[in-house]
């Protein structure tokens, strides 16, 4: 079966789909599958044809930013013409639009709701995501829903990570339920990772350069819903001997340093960036406690990570984060919007140090996740509308 996969970011980009798709076309490539992923790229050329045992056709996303439609149209076009199938990890409304011509089988995967992350970004709203969908906004607002809701309804098979996002879906964005499909992310260990040795630990902790006899951390975007600045206001709670690693960037850098400088704790607080997936991996080795504190998740792969390293995990109860802590030892959810609640599980759990790696379930296993994939597109591209 031909198959092209379609989105927004790739490697050398971080983040949930530039690890995700690699791997899972990777693994449709060994199922005997032909497969093709057009992304974007900023570099002036990139050559991935000894990296990928798949194409990779990347489109500029080099200003001016009004030249990126027609050039990414152009691109899908091309490629879906010589596809059985298209699965859509982003550039969801390009597909759609294209679609509307070519009547190819298409899958979508969700992992959020990218109408509300840029109504929030663009300062156009501040309601949670779960508010946002019965709320009555301005004309911009309103266009960037139903734009959401005209493109996912053009897609025949949907894919989600979570229940949390089915029910979002089919209760909000006007899809039938028998066509979104929950098929929870996979969880694997690097080699490198597993080479990992108390005096990498060390090493990490020295190259991270904090004091502090603990290290929180915490791996995100930094947006208002992730919630970082409550991390950063807890610290002088929380005493000394702690500190609070944050892996990630955002919009909101600037406020965030400013903030731990107003507060005295700059000396506690290492903002890393971006860093690539290995070296998030070493991060977590090296920190004792994982603590995410978002309004919103949608299934956050991190914390299978921070969990089979040896973290205790510290979560909010936001989106579907329930579903991936509520079989893991050595993990607890708190209220959203609790800082108290917070303060205290943070003492909880550095008292309890260590903990043992806890066990990954089945249902985040790469197999599982491959073959209920592969099911979905074989379905979808012989005619069959889920």
């Amino acid at each position: 079966m031909r198959i092209l996969i379609t989105s927004d970011i790739f490697p050398p980009d971080v983040g949930g789909p530039a690890t995700y798709v690699p791997r899972i076309a990777s693994e449709l490539v060994k199922l005997g599958h032909q497969v093709t992923v057009v992304t974007y790229t900023v570099a002036p050329q990139s050559d991935d044809r000894d990296q990928y045992p798949f194409r990779v056709v990347r489109v500029s996303a080099a200003p001016p930013q009004w030249r990126r439609l027609p050039r990414t149209l152009q691109t899908v076009w091309k490629c879906a013409r010589e596809a059985d199938v298209i699965y859509a990890n982003g550039l969801v409304t390009e597909t759609a639009l294209i679609n509307t011509i070519l009547r190819r089988p298409v899958v979508a995967k969700v992992v959020g709701d990218l109408a509300w992350e840029r109504c929030r970004d663009k300062g156009w709203i501040s309601d949670d995501i779960d508010s946002f969908q019965t709320g009555r906004y301005p004309w911009k607002v309103e266009l960037m829903r139903w734009r959401r809701n005209w493109s996912y309804q053009r897609m025949d098979s949907i894919i989600v990570p979570s229940e949390y996002l089915k029910r979002m879906l089919t209760e909000h964005w006007g899809l039938p339920e028998k066509r979104v499909q929950v098929i929870y992310n996979s969880f694997e260990g690097t080699a490198a990772a597993e080479r990992y040795s108390s005096q990498d630990r060390e090493v990490t902790r020295a190259e991270i350069g904090l004091a502090a006899r603990y290290l929180l951390i915490t791996v995100c975007r930094l947006t208002g819903w992730k919630g970082v600045d409550g991390l950063i206001r807890a610290l002088p709670e929380l005493g000394s001997e702690v500190g609070l690693v944050i892996v990630g960037d955002g919009p909101l850098y600037g406020e965030l340093t400013a903030l731990a400088a107003q507060l005295g704790v700059s000396d506690r607080v290492r903002f890393l960036g971006t860093v690539p997936r290995e070296r998030v991996a070493s991060l977590l080795r090296a920190c004792d406690l994982l603590v995410l504190n978002s309004a919103y998740e949608g299934l956050p792969h991190v914390v299978l990570e921070a969990a089979s390293a040896g973290l205790p995990v510290i979560a909010t109860d936001a989106g579907g984060t329930g579903e991936v802590v509520r079989d893991l030892a050595n993990a607890q959810l708190i209220p959203v919007g609790k800082p108290a609640l917070l303060v205290e599980a943070i003492h909880t759990w550095i008292a309890r140090l260590p903990v043992s790696p806890a066990s990954i379930p089945e249902r985040f296993s790469l197999h599982n996740m491959v073959e209920a994939t592969e099911a979905v597109l074989i379905q979808t591209a012989g005619g069959a509308r889920l």
